[in-house]
């Protein structure tokens, strides 16, 4: 399953192309629905500049802007991103290999310039907050679909776009743990399987959060989210919020082979 997934969101957060035999006959499965998610071409050789920004809930921002890459390899992906601005988050770096294998765990290093050290994410961390934001460590990667159960609640409309409305359940408690979320409600539009809209309820804390595109547009034949919102949510009252806007994206970069490893991590750009 692709959601809410941060690299996902970012930019790679792409879709296949329509399947007209699957919209036109009978309403297909949750399950079959979020294979076309999963199957989207999200491009390669992808990088991108971005802001993040951090809202709390007295409405104060904090802005970050980030430089991201990636490109696949086999069916396996591989990120990395480079906090520039503010001072205090600058050369902060993420390394990021999303391992397609349902039985092989994705690997995940924070590099943190201030203690000249990097950390690798144990996946008992992984549903922690990424760099303060309201996405998570697990937020990074796809997740597996044979971990979650599926369900075709019903058809609506976002933003005046048909879409699938589709709960989904984690199967293990291990998953759980690792994600930090106990169901999902995503919403797939139906004329590009691009999830626009969702809501994650979180194990701990009675805490929900909203995922929103504002906007996306058409890159290179690919579907990029230029604006994209999570919002952490205790009953009505909005806790936290994080936007994510991308700008110049590219695909087909010309990446060193050298790139995607722990010792350029370290190095910086």
């Amino acid at each position: 399953m692709t959601f809410p997934n941060v690299r996902f969101l970012l930019g790679a957060m792409v879709l296949a192309l329509p399947v007209p035999c699957v919209a036109e006959a009978a309403a297909p499965t949750g399950r079959e629905i979020m294979e076309l998610v999963d199957a989207r071409d999200d491009g390669d050789n992808m990088a991108q500049e971005m802001e993040m920004i951090l809202i709390d809930k007295r409405g104060e921002r904090r802005e970050r802007t980030i430089h991201m890459m990636s490109r696949d390899v086999g069916e396996d992906t591989e990120s990395i991103m480079f906090f520039l601005s503010p001072a205090t988050v600058k050369d902060t770096g993420f390394l990021t290999y999303d391992y397609d294998a349902p039985d092989k765990d994705d690997d995940q290093w924070l590099f943190l310039p201030a203690l000249k050290k990097t950390k690798r994410i144990a996946t008992g961390d992984k549903s922690g907050s990424f760099m303060g934001s309201d996405f998570t460590y697990s937020d990074m990667t796809d997740r597996i679909l044979d971990r979650y159960d599926y369900k075709l609640l019903k058809e609506d409309e976002v933003a005046g776009h048909p879409v699938w409305v589709v709960e989904a359940i984690p199967n293990t408690e291990e998953e759980i743990e690792e994600t930090g979320y106990t169901k999902s409600v995503v919403f797939v539009r139906k004329d590009n399987h691009v999830v626009v809209r969702a809501k994650s309820w979180l194990k701990k804390g009675k805490r929900e959060k909203y995922l929103d595109v504002k906007s996306m547009e058409l890159i290179e034949g690919v579907w990029v989210p230029t604006e994209t919102h999570m919002t952490t949510k205790k009953g009505k009252t909005t806790l936290h919020k994080t936007v994510m806007k991308a700008h110049n994206v590219r695909f087909n970069q010309e990446h060193p082979d050298d790139l995607f490893t722990v010792r350029k991590l370290e190095r910086g750009l």
